[in-house]
């Protein structure tokens, strides 16, 4: 389809005056009441775990919600999505990545942008169990990514009942997106990561001694090295190179056979237009590609709203 060239955010409240504070501010101070998950711990095929939050209505209808890197479903962008979903007659299926739902998972293996056997061994166990009719697909940042790859890749192969994706702030080309948290404005996003994944890595290295090298940390000058000498090794992945040529989403999504809106930021500080594939919305019958001038990554405020414009134009989209 063609590019949306007027998009329908009214943009952020006047306090928010950048692409950081849109950022910042709802990720520190937005908090979302009135989520009440009931968590299912849903064990996968290789003997690991997810743990799967739920909200249950008995709808024929569900959404999946994948959140973003070293996030979980207690983030206010995935509450406030349940939430409004929930509102309009969904069930919600929020789930928790490996190693993201405050317990360690077992495997070796961590989670990462190009994973999608967890998510897919959720839906069927959600279609075998509870019988939807219709399941749409959610994902934030990492979320995004995920959820736009396995709909590339599952294809024509993807269960009748999954009928659309929705991706917010998505980096589906990881190379460029790497390379930006390493610029100077970027270095409160980059040490955040990089503290959180150091910690997870370091207790990898202790339930499975021998098969990680941390004196490497000291040589990780930006974020490729880190890429090289621990996501990559952890996932199953030859570097870094094969990392992020085999998990960004844009050279999957080509094969998308439903609905998929791709929204991303022009004023996102760890995105550029590389993630919004708009030569290739220009040609795909399904692909819509969505460039905001502002909102930040995962933001998309709006003055006097309890919802964000990304989570009403979700629920607008998927109807």
């Amino acid at each position: 389809m063609p590019v949306i060239r007027q998009s329908t955010y009214p943009g952020s409240p006047r306090y928010l005056f950048n692409g950081h504070l849109q950022t910042i501010v709802p990720s520190v101070f937005r908090k979302i009441e009135g989520v009440d998950y009931e968590r299912e711990r849903f064990m996968l095929s290789d003997g690991d775990f997810v743990d799967v939050d739920w909200l249950d209505s008995s709808s024929k209808k569900l959404v999946v919600l994948t959140h973003g890197l070293e996030g979980d479903s207690g983030r206010h962008y995935i509450k406030g999505t349940a939430k409004l979903f929930a509102q309009n007659g969904w069930d919600v299926l929020a789930w928790n990545c490996r190693s993201c739902s405050g317990e360690m998972n077992r495997a070796f293996r961590l989670y990462n942008h190009g994973e999608i056997g967890d998510i897919s061994e959720l839906i069927n166990h959600a279609l075998r169990t509870k019988h939807y009719e219709k399941v749409v697909l959610v994902g934030y940042s990492m979320g995004g990514n995920i959820s736009l790859k396995y709909a590339g890749v599952k294809g024509r192969e993807l269960p009748d009942a999954v009928q659309g994706v929705v991706a917010f702030s998505a980096p589906t080309n990881l190379k460029t997106s790497a390379q930006l948290l390493d610029l100077p404005k970027n270095r409160l996003y980059r040490d955040r990561f990089m503290k959180k994944l150091t910690k997870k890595i370091t207790a990898k290295s202790e339930l499975y001694p021998g098969k990680l090298d941390l004196a490497k940390l000291k040589n990780v000058k930006v974020w490729k090295d880190f890429d090289d000498f621990f996501s990559a090794p952890v996932n199953g992945y030859r570097d870094a190179e094969d990392f992020y040529e085999q998990a960004s989403a844009v050279n999957f999504i080509k094969e998308v056979k439903i609905p998929a809106l791709i929204c991303n930021a022009q004023n996102d500080p760890i995105l550029n237009e590389d993630c919004a594939p708009k030569e290739l919305a220009e040609k795909h019958p399904l692909i819509f590609v969505e460039t905001p001038k502002t909102g930040g990554h995962v933001g998309f405020l709006v003055k006097n709203d309890e919802f964000t414009w990304s989570e009403r134009r979700a629920l607008d989209f998927l109807k």
